[in-house]
């Protein structure tokens, strides 16, 4: 069985525990440190787990926010089943059939 690994984004917590209430007081502080993104942007930052993100948006986070990346990424296990393809009743997959459309004679 394969390990699927996931994260646990913590920024939201992270901004609370600095008195951050609202990602529009998150821009400026990003810009100074030479992070130039919009509103939604950082909205979605905050609001959504990324798939990826630059080392350079982290580390401005870090700096603004008084913490470690570990402090904003818990790793963890994941424990979803992998969706596995479909299926016949003996386990294959079923083989397509060929079909042939022919006009009807007149």
């Amino acid at each position: 069985m394969t390990k699927k690994m996931g994260i646990s984004w913590n920024l939201r917590e992270r901004l609370e525990q600095q008195c951050i209430h609202s990602t529009a007081e998150l821009v400026p502080r990003l810009a100074e440190r030479g992070i130039h993104l919009s509103r939604m942007q950082v909205y979605r930052l905050v609001a959504q787990e990324p798939q990826r993100i630059s080392v350079d948006v982290l580390a401005a986070l870090c700096d603004v926010l008084s913490c470690t990346p570990n402090d904003l990424i818990t790793v963890k296990v994941v424990k979803e089943q992998l969706r596995k393809a479909a299926s016949g009743p003996h386990g294959a997959a079923p083989t397509p059939l060929r079909t042939t459309i022919r006009r009807p004679r007149r």
